[in-house]
């Protein structure tokens, strides 16, 4: 069943706010905890280190999605940078939504003002990463216009890779 949209609304996370910063730190620790992000919560010292964390980093664009006065969704990104059309663009780096407001409209809300926001900041793009078997976020993102990124056909497509510096 949708929420009524009108009372679904996105914010701008101000992390020197006290709602925000809880909003934020339950919202990503949600998150964490679900088979689609790490399977587990965060650790607490995880925890006390986010918001500080995200506070020093200068790209930080943090959308909070509320349901009435309950922060029920949360779009992380970062501010970057295409050396290939040499405009700024904006990657969400976690998108979620608590487990039982999904399906009712409020990630497209997310991906929405995410879209908006970076039309307002001149961004050439935005971009994501998602599990290859989160089927549900992956048609999410594809009916809002998200593909896997192409630059040459004879190249194929982009993977993300990581590697762990620890």
């Amino acid at each position: 069943m949708a929420v009524d949209p009108s009372c679904i609304t996105i914010v701008e996370a101000d992390l020197g706010c006290d709602a925000h910063r809880r909003a934020v730190t339950e919202l990503v620790d949600a998150y964490a905890a679900d088979p689609m992000g790490r399977g587990a919560r965060l650790p607490e010292d995880v925890l006390r280190r986010l918001v500080p964390g995200l506070r020093e980093q200068p790209g930080s664009l943090i959308l909070l999605a509320y349901v009435e006065d309950r922060p029920v969704g949360i779009a992380v990104c970062f501010r970057g940078y295409s050396t290939f059309a040499a405009r700024p663009l904006i990657n969400i780096h976690d998108l979620s939504v608590v487990a039982e407001y999904r399906g009712r409209g409020i990630g497209k809300r997310l991906l929405q003002a995410v879209e908006q926001k970076a039309r307002e900041l001149g961004c050439c793009k935005v971009t994501l990463e998602v599990q290859e078997r989160n089927f549900r976020a992956r048609r999410a993102y594809e009916a809002a216009g998200f593909a896997q990124s192409v630059h040459a056909q004879e190249a194929g497509g982009a993977l993300f890779m990581t590697k762990s510096v620890e």
